[in-house]
């Protein structure tokens, strides 16, 4: 049997936990090596924006789909290639400001440094609040997404859509609690898998020929452009926008890569965005060649877009279910894109005062855990919510981070303004920044019924709490700052209070330390049953040292409120008093035990918490 100073410095059960989940702490000299090759900052980075290609897709031809009017039925299908081409075009457009972003602001920050430096504090504050959503949603998408890409050839999963994506932000939590090292390396092999199962059916797809004759592909078209409503179109251009969702992560996560980290980051951003427009557009494409409908979640066997493209192209083969298994790899993979940069952003704005400055601790396995933490909680919360429907999320997906896309390219738009460097660049983003702007607009406008009003509420609501949080840390400032006149009180007057429930073994060391800590030490005991009352009297002469014992009546069996009440008189008969209140507390062999005894400290702390001059102290002793 161990002793008790074996068990005290023994590893506590959770901590055996954690470091079984997530590996032992690493050593802050070794930060260094923790940063990421392209190779995997690829994966790391921009899983999130390829991933895209599995539902930006189906989320167009969902609200084309819905222009079934005199008859025409889902003849609106059509125009997903040409208007996944125009979101091509904004690719280019953003991509490009943010490679400018990169060498410009090469430790990260991305939008929320670019806006707040350049445009000024609140426009800081509104691309900050923005991201943060995008992130929260990116995870949400992203997990729903691959559960859905499950469900496609795993249909009897359909009923537990919800479940099984908690369970997956579970996962990609420890996953990330982990190291950024660790999940990186564990995500690129299904991004790298999703590129090349998905470039085989581009090209197998461009081979093989549609079933669909050229003269009613024609006849469709014309009916089409007869029938539909600009504002159609503008909502479908919209909804696929969230094709572009992650092509920040890059700016932002530039301190993660290896040296030369802005030529290696500004290279992985061209590489992911040829590869999303190569793909996005192919299998747009391929979409209206095999004339393709979106399904709904409520039909029985749903299958998503890609799947079906791909049950076309191959059939049920071996290169479909690898293409699908490959789809919930890089779903799964880009939520890890927003688990990169959620705690990132996060602890930057904690520095600055406007998040909660335990944001900004990093873990021992040199990540933000907090950060991770509540990322997971929110995104977990919201596919509750919407019941793992992604087409239910993704209308509020686009908002905030083409909000954060506008901000970021006009205020790179003033820097080059400011450094008199009005070439090329300046205007690039000075158009990007202004089509990034309308689409938003857009986005709300068209998408105001469905629910995108919540996130411009959201935005306003967190940029209130940014200020309400910068206000009390410069308050707090303020009040605790120290001037030349600041001296150490010395502390007049210290009554020690022992909380006494029964005499045992355990009690003697606490009455020994309450004995040397000041003069004026009382034992208190609260009557809660006659009997212990009895013993507790006839044994207390013999080991109380002296101490005078109190016995407090509690008519409605608390233990509590007859100690707060004795403590507030002692305060009200002398506010300058310290009072200290010694709670004996067992330390037990299993931690199940702990069960079995009431943690009388805890619950006075938290009682006694909002009381000037008052103290709580445990004295434990061991029960072996």
């Amino acid at each position: 049997m161990k002793s008790a100073l074996q068990r005290a410095v023994d590893k506590p059960l959770f901590k055996k936990i954690k470091h079984f989940l997530i590996g032992l702490p690493i050593a802050t000299k070794l930060a260094s090596g923790a940063k990421l090759p392209k190779r995997l900052a690829l994966s790391t980075f921009s899983s999130d924006a390829i991933s895209s290609v599995a539902y930006a897709t189906e989320e167009i031809m969902i609200v084309l789909s819905k222009s079934s009017i005199a008859g025409i039925g889902f003849s609106a299908l059509w125009l997903t290639a040409p208007i996944s081409w125009a979101i091509c075009g904004l690719v280019i457009l953003v991509a490009t400001s943010y490679y400018h972003t990169i060498h410009a602001y090469p430790n990260g920050g991305g939008s929320y440094l670019v806006a707040k430096e350049n445009l000024g504090k609140y426009p800081g504050l509104i691309a900050g609040a923005s991201l943060l959503i995008d992130y929260i949603l990116t995870v949400s998408v992203s997990i729903t997404a691959a559960v859905l890409a499950l469900v496609s050839f795993m249909p009897y999963l359909q009923p537990y859509v919800t479940l099984l994506g908690i369970a997956f932000v579970a996962v990609l939590t420890v996953m990330n609690l982990r190291g950024t090292q660790n999940s990186s390396t564990f995500f690129a092999f299904p991004t790298y898998i999703f590129i090349l199962f998905t470039a085989i059916l581009i090209f197998e797809g461009l081979l093989k020929p549609s079933s669909m004759a050229p003269d009613i592909v024609q006849k469709t078209q014309d009916a089409n452009w007869n029938m539909l409503s600009l504002f159609l179109v503008l909502r479908a251009f919209s909804t696929g926008c969230a094709a572009l969702t992650g092509i920040e992560a890059i700016a932002n996560g530039v301190s993660e890569f290896k040296e030369p980290r802005t030529s290696n980051a500004s290279k992985t951003l061209i590489l992911m965005a040829v590869i999303l427009i190569g793909m996005f557009s192919m299998v747009s494409f391929l979409a209206t060649k095999f004339h393709i409908a979106p399904m709904s979640l409520t039909n029985d066997g749903y299958q998503t877009v890609l799947s079906l493209i791909a049950e076309a192209v191959f059939g049920k083969t071996f290169f479909f279910y690898a293409l699908q298994i490959a789809t919930v790899g890089i779903l799964f993979s880009a939520a890890n894109t927003a688990y990169s940069d959620f705690p990132r952003l996060s602890s930057i704005m904690a520095r600055d005062g406007y998040l909660p400055r335990v944001l900004s601790n990093i873990g021992d396995r040199l990540v933000f855990q907090n950060g991770i933490i509540l990322l997971s909680s929110i995104a977990t919360l919201i596919i509750i919510i919407y019941k793992g429907n992604t087409s239910s999320i993704v209308p509020l997906y686009a908002v905030g981070v083409f909000v954060s896309y506008t901000l970021s390219q006009l205020g790179m738009v003033v820097r080059f303004w400011n450094a008199h460097k009005q070439n090329t660049f300046l205007t690039i983003n000075l158009i990007g920044g202004c089509v990034t702007g309308v689409v938003v607009t857009v986005t709300i406008i068209t998408k105001f019924s469905v629910g995108v009003w919540v996130v411009p509420l959201f935005i306003a609501g967190l940029i209130y709490m940014f200020t309400k949080i910068r206000t009390h840390y410069i308050y707090q400032e303020k009040i605790l700052k120290l001037t030349e006149e600041d001296t150490v009180p010395a502390i007049k007057k210290n009554t020690v209070l022992l909380l006494v429930p029964k005499i045992n073994k355990g009690l003697l060391n606490a009455i020994a330390y309450s004995k040397a800590t000041t003069k004026d030490c009382r034992a208190i005991h609260v009557v809660l049953d006659n009997n212990d009352l009895v013993q507790l009297k006839s044994s207390w002469g013999k080991y109380a040292q002296n101490i005078p014992l109190v016995i407090l009546d509690s008519p409605y069996r608390s233990l509590i409120d007859p100690i707060i009440e004795y403590v507030d008189q002692i305060l009200l008969e002398d506010p300058d008093m310290i009072v200290t209140v010694i709670v004996p507390q067992p330390v037990v062999k299993y931690p199940w035990q702990n069960l079995l005894h009431s943690n009388a400290a805890l619950r006075l702390k938290v009682s006694l918490a909002s009381r000037r001059n008052v103290v709580i102290t445990n004295v434990r002793y061991f029960i072996d």
